[in-house]
C-alpha cells in the first residue's frame, strides 16, 4: 500500500476523532451547568480551537499534501488557517496558565479582579491577535515571486489542467476573486503580470517564507509563549512547595495543585507535539545542505494534528469531575443508555468564581 495513501486515511481518521471528542467537551460543558467555571471555560475555548483543526485545518492540510495546482492566494489562505487555531491555543494556554497563578498567589482577591466578562473579552482579543499573525502572509510576508519562478519553470501549458482549473474555480465560491488570476481574463498575454504566473503546486513551503517560519512563527510566536508558560508554572510549583513545607496544604491547596499540574501537562503535549515541525523548519533555514525526508515531515504535521486529540483526553482523565461529567453526555446522548447514565452522572458541587 502507498505510504501517501496511508498518511492520508490516517488524517482523515484523526480529524474525526478530534471533531467526535471536542463536541462531546463543548456539549458536556453546555449540559452540565455545575462545571461552568473561569477554568473550565478555557478549556472550552481551547476544545473549540481543536474543533477548527479537526473540521477544517486537516482536510486543508490533505489538500496542501496532494500538491494541487491553485492559484497562489487560495494556496496562501489554504495555508494561512491552521497558523490561526495554533497561535489562539498557544495564547490561550498562556492565558490558561495566567488564571492559574492568580488563583493561587491571589486567593483571596481573586474573584474580584477575575471576571467571566473578563475573561470572554480577553479570549475574543487573542482570536484577534491570532487572526492577525496567522494572516500576516495574506499581507505581503510570503513567497509570491518564488511561487511565480517555480510556476514558469513548470510551464502549464497541457490544455487539460488549464481547462480543468477554469472550470472548477467557476463553481467554487470565491470564482470572482480567482476570475481575477486565472487563465482566460482578458489581458495582455505578453505581459508580465499574466494570469498563468499566479498558478503553482501548492504546498505548505511554496508561499511561506522560511525566514517568516522560523523567526516569527517559531522563535517569537511559539518559543516566547511557552518560555512565558514555563515560567510562571515553575513559580506556582515554588510557592506551593513553600506552603507545603511550611505547614499541611488545604484541600483546595491541593486541589489547585492538581489543577496547575493538568495545566503544564496540556503545556507539555502542546510542546511535544508541536516543536519537531519547528525543528524540522528550522533545520531547512538554518542548514540548507541538511536532508530532510518527506515521510518525516508528514508524520510531524500529523503529531501537530494529534494535540487536538489530546487536550480533551489529557483534562478528561486529570479532572474527576469533568471526566464523569463526560462520561454521563456520552452514554445518554450518544450511546442511548439513560439508565448507565444514572449511576455515572457526579454529583453537583459548589465551585467558587475561576
Amino acid at each position: 500500500m502507498d505510504v501517501y495513501f496511508i498518511f492520508m486515511l490516517l488524517e482523515g481518521l484523526l480529524a474525526v476523532a478530534i471533531i467526535c471528542t471536542n463536541l462531546l467537551v463543548c456539549a458536556t460543558l453546555c449540559l452540565h451547568k455545575e462545571l461552568r467555571c473561569v477554568t473550565n471555560y478555557l478549556l472550552g475555548c481551547l476544545a473549540v480551537a481543536d474543533l477548527g483543526v479537526g473540521a477544517l485545518a486537516v482536510p486543508f492540510s490533505m489538500v496542501l499534501g496532494m500538491e494541487y495546482t491553485l492559484c497562489f492566494y487560495s494556496c496562501l489562505f489554504l495555508t494561512c488557517f491552521p497558523l490561526v487555531t495554533t497561535q489562539f491555543s498557544i495564547l490561550l494556554l498562556l492565558l490558561i496558565a495566567v488564571n492559574a497563578h492568580l488563583k493561587i498567589r491571589l486567593p483571596n482577591s481573586y474573584a474580584i479582579y477575575v471576571k467571566k466578562g473578563r475573561v470572554l473579552v480577553i479570549v475574543g482579543f487573542c482570536w484577534l491577535f491570532s487572526i492577525l499573525i496567522g494572516l500576516s502572509p495574506m499581507m505581503g510576508w510570503n513567497r509570491l515571486e518564488h511561487y511565480r519562478e517555480v510556476n514558469k519553470t513548470m510551464g502549464f501549458s497541457l490544455p487539460l489542467e488549464r481547462a480543468a482549473f477554469i472550470l472548477i474555480s467557476r463553481d467554487l465560491p470565491y470564482s470572482t476573486f480567482l476570475s481575477k488570476v486565472q487563465p482566460g481574463n482578458h489581458r495582455d498575454s505578453n505581459s508580465s503580470e499574466t494570469p498563468d504566473r499566479h498558478l503553482g503546486r501548492c504546498s505548505f513551503t511554496s508561499v511561506f517564507s522560511p525566514e517568516y517560519l522560523v523567526y516569527f512563527v517559531f522563535f517569537a510566536c511559539t518559543l516566547l509563549p511557552l518560555g512565558a508558560m514555563l515560567g510562571i508554572y515553575a513559580d506556582l510549583f515554588r510557592v506551593v512547595r513553600g506552603h507545603f513545607l511550611a505547614q499541611p496544604l488545604r484541600v483546595a491547596k491541593k486541589g489547585e495543585l492538581q489543577m496547575a499540574g493538568t495545566l503544564f501537562l496540556l503545556v507539555s503535549v502542546f510542546c511535544v507535539c508541536w516543536i519537531p515541525l519547528h525543528v524540522i523548519y528550522s533545520v531547512r533555514l538554518l542548514c540548507p545542505r541538511c536532508r530532510t525526508y518527506e515521510s518525516l515531515e508528514r508524520l510531524a504535521v500529523m503529531l501537530s494534528h494529534l494535540n487536538s486529540l489530546a487536550n480533551p483526553l489529557v483534562y478528561t482523565m486529570r479532572k474527576k469531575d469533568f471526566g464523569l461529567a463526560l462520561r454521563s453526555v456520552f452514554l445518554r446522548y450518544i450511546l442511548w443508555w439513560p439508565q448507565l447514565q444514572a449511576c455515572h452522572t457526579p454529583k453537583a458541587k459548589v465551585y467558587p468564581q475561576g
